[in-house]
């Protein structure tokens, strides 16, 4: 008999992402999502990674459950092994410390370029206005690989972002030395509800790694304003494991404040 577990699209997208990261590294914290994932991660899978806030707290132990929208908190800062300001923590990165950076988006491209900044009409006058870059430009810029963690709607994959928050591989190889970014960083991963992207390596093109057990191809690639390159070797991924999903909903957040999405399922 086949068992299966029920999730959210939400809990399978904090899954992967904290198996991801690698222990030992040094990981450059974005707001939300992010957060969870590297508290998840830390909590099972990377017990020394070192994790570091644009505000300037390195190294802390976040004390759960996680409180939305308090990033600079006591919560969060919990035993830091620095409390710095913005200016250090910049520095951190630019100077080549920061073994990884994870960023939320509201769109990105095929070059893994970011825009959480609006939607629609101007920069002066937008549609709708978003909390913007905060560190993004830096992380994106600086860390010697940037994940992106972003939920699977087809909407948010468009040929260009409407606004550049936060640089990929701006217009292809190469693009990014010639604006003056470090070489051989850029965007690493890109996470979904869905599936899981990487960057060719000679066209920097978004190319689609692997998807969730009991999920298509096609499913994945429906309603995205680009086609993604495909991996010779495409992975099935696995759903949450019955751990993670303890840790999320009992420990991490049991208000379901964060953690809440679509209703999924898949075999075990």
């Amino acid at each position: 008999m086949v068992r299966t577990v029920e999730f959210t699209d939400t809990e399978f997208m904090i899954a992967q992402g904290a198996r991801l990261l690698e222990d030992g590294k040094s990981f450059f914290v974005g707001w939300g999502i992010p957060q969870i994932v590297a508290i998840l991660a830390q909590k099972l899978y990377v017990p020394n990674v070192i994790q570091l806030f644009e505000f300037g707290a390195i190294g802390p132990q976040s004390i759960l459950p996680f409180v939305r929208g308090t990033m600079g908190g006591p919560q969060n800062t919990y035993r830091s092994l620095q409390w710095l300001n913005m200016n250090w923590a910049f520095s951190y990165s630019a100077s080549g410390y920061m073994d990884y950076g994870m960023l939320g988006a509201l769109q990105v491209d095929p070059f893994g370029n970011i825009n959480s900044t609006y939607l629609g009409g101007t920069f002066d006058a937008p549609h709708r206005r978003f909390a913007g870059s905060g560190g993004g430009n830096q992380v994106a810029s600086h860390c010697w690989r940037t994940i992106i963690v972003i939920k699977h709607e087809g909407r948010r994959f468009v040929p260009k972002v409407e606004f550049l928050t936060s640089p990929g591989y701006l217009t292809g190889p190469g693009a990014r030395e010639r604006a003056g970014l470090p070489a051989e960083t850029g965007p690493y991963r890109v996470v979904t509800s869905k599936a899981l992207f990487g960057f060719d390596k000679d066209s920097c093109e978004m190319t689609l790694l692997g998807v969730l057990r009991g999920i298509t191809v096609e499913e994945v690639l429906e309603g995205m304003g680009f086609a993604p390159r495909i991996a010779h070797d495409l992975q099935e991924i696995a759903p949450p494991t019955e751990e993670e999903l303890r840790l999320l909903r009992e420990e991490i957040d049991p208000s379901r404040v964060v953690i809440r999405g679509e209703k999924m399922s898949a075999a075990l």
